[in-house]
């Protein structure tokens, strides 16, 4: 059924997920009051056209809608396309895997085996905006130092002279080849950020303004909008040539300085408005399509603002967390990964362990080594797992062999985390599950604490400050811990889970 805007009855034990990542802690929805305009805000996170429930039923639309749970009933509204139910499809795998197959089919393609295999190391907490090519291998050789595997070394904000000009400067990265080739002749791939904004006052912004690659105002002047880093032009994705220019620059980056990757941020629809003037007619959550659409070239590309592209080999990062318990902080990083998983993102990756907030590790600033240890556990079964500030530098040495231990037991399920990836990329589920999307039946529909990697492995990290211990809902079957225990499911029982320990069992077929 396609209808411009819908009303329907949620059913009996009906949950429902979808529309903005970010708001994972709030889902599943179905029960409480709830509202979301997709249109023009993604919150900071990837965001899809999409809805699943545990009854079997999805609502997509090619262009974004409003919608609204209330009084037991799911409302569509403001719909800029087309909306369809589909029903009939059993449970939320069902759901699932229905609207994947028609709306969002899988590319068969997924990122370079190393994002799963080893860690990401963002230099950005240890470096921040002055990165150099001695600290950025400074920084590398810190981490062989210690025993860590080499993976993949991303060089965050700010290794350019200004935004639009892609190349790095000779007076902090005196050999750029060099220090690709020292990286990569010691295991690293080296990955870049990048933007699609271009700072004013630049010879790039005047030739691309002759070019018409910019959004104008009414009167034809290009717009200068502000974001975090001040203010900036914007690319119009709209225009083919805007985007072949912007990827030159990318394949020249690979060609001549040995990059394998980029890091694409900003790009968040709220930079854009409707009104904006575009080479074609384009809405923001368009413009930020067009963005990661780029990304599709590379192996290794990773975003934290998406619209759609579901199936597709690009890492989704979750938004910015605070170096704290709770939402916005570790506490919603099961709940985000759980939703980028039922939205068409397989590929996510958590932010930095212990936070990616820079604010949270500078002078004055107090580390929380227990929150920083749990924080190691809660990402480590994430598709991707990605480090920044490293524990030699803030913890002491019983919390950093907390960490190497998950660092470990993270190598030796490598294998079988990227045999997930790959079947990720030839059906389009999920790597990470919610319990109810592997367990129809168990009554796991509002279990947000825990989930299963693929079919066979259960993962409950603590979540809470002081706990030595934590619930665990085990299905049905017969579950060995990594304590030894085999549980008999379905139960929920206590389990003993001290510092020492990330709670996860492995089904016995």
């Amino acid at each position: 059924m396609n209808e411009a805007n819908l009303e329907l009855p949620v059913l009996s034990q009906e949950y429902w997920f979808g529309g903005v990542v970010r708001h994972g802690y709030q889902m599943p929805f179905g029960r409480g009051e709830y509202r979301c305009q997709l249109n023009g805000n993604l919150a900071g996170n990837q965001g899809c056209p999409l809805l699943v429930s545990t009854r079997g039923r999805f609502v997509w639309s090619e262009e974004a809608f409003t919608f609204e749970f209330k009084d037991a009933r799911l409302r569509i509204e403001e719909a800029a396309g087309p909306v369809e139910l589909g029903e009939g499809h059993g449970n939320l795998r069902g759901a699932y895997r229905a609207a994947c197959a028609k709306h969002f089919p899988p590319s068969g393609q997924w990122p370079d085996e190393i994002a799963f295999l080893a860690p990401q190391y963002n230099a950005w907490i240890e470096v921040k905006w002055e990165p150099t090519q001695e600290k950025i291998l400074a920084y590398a050789q810190a981490i062989l130092d210690h025993g860590w595997p080499a993976g993949v070394l991303m060089i965050d904000d700010c290794w350019f002279r200004g935004n639009g000009d892609w190349k790095f400067p000779r007076d902090r990265f005196p050999d750029p080849c060099g220090m690709a080739d020292w990286l990569h002749h010691r295991g690293f791939k080296l990955v870049v950020w990048i933007s699609p904004f271009i700072a004013p006052d630049t010879y790039t912004y005047r030739v691309l303004n002759q070019k018409k690659f910019f959004i104008y105002d009414a009167q034809g002047e290009p717009i200068i909008r502000r974001w975090w880093n001040g203010y900036s032009a914007l690319l119009d994705l709209s225009n083919p040539a805007a985007g072949e220019w912007f990827t030159e620059q990318l394949d020249w980056l690979v060609g001549n300085c040995g990059v394998d990757g980029f890091k694409f941020d900003g790009g968040d629809p709220y930079y854009y408005l409707p009104q904006d003037v575009t080479h074609r007619p384009i809405s923001p959550n368009g413009q930020c399509e067009a963005f990661a659409r780029i990304g599709l070239k590379y192996r290794l590309s990773e975003y934290r603002a998406c619209w759609k592209l579901g199936g597709q080999s690009l890492v989704q990062r979750v938004r910015d967390k605070g170096h704290r318990w709770g939402v916005d902080g570790m506490g919603d990083l099961l709940p985000t990964g759980l939703a980028q998983g039922l939205m068409g993102y397989p590929f996510t990756c958590p932010d930095m362990v212990g936070g990616g907030l820079v604010g949270d590790f500078g002078p004055g600033s107090t580390i929380d080594p227990e929150l920083f240890v749990r924080y190691a556990q809660a990402s480590a079964m994430f598709p991707i797992i990605q480090f920044s500030r490293m524990p030699w530098r803030v913890l002491d040495e019983r919390h950093q062999a907390l960490c190497k231990d998950v660092v470990d037991l993270r190598k030796e399920l490598g294998p079988e985390i990227l045999a997930l990836a790959k079947q990720a990329a030839a059906t389009g589920e999920p790597i990470m599950r919610h319990m109810a999307y592997e367990f129809p039946e168990a009554g796991l529909e509002t279990r947000m604490d825990q989930f299963m990697l693929g079919s066979d492995i259960l993962v409950a990290p603590v979540l809470q400050a002081g706990a030595v211990s934590r619930e665990i809902s085990f299905p049905p079957g017969r579950w060995a811990g990594d304590d030894g225990s085999v549980v008999t499911g379905p139960c929920r029982i206590e389990v003993a889970a001290p510092l020492s320990r990330l709670p996860w069992y492995h089904r016995k077929r």
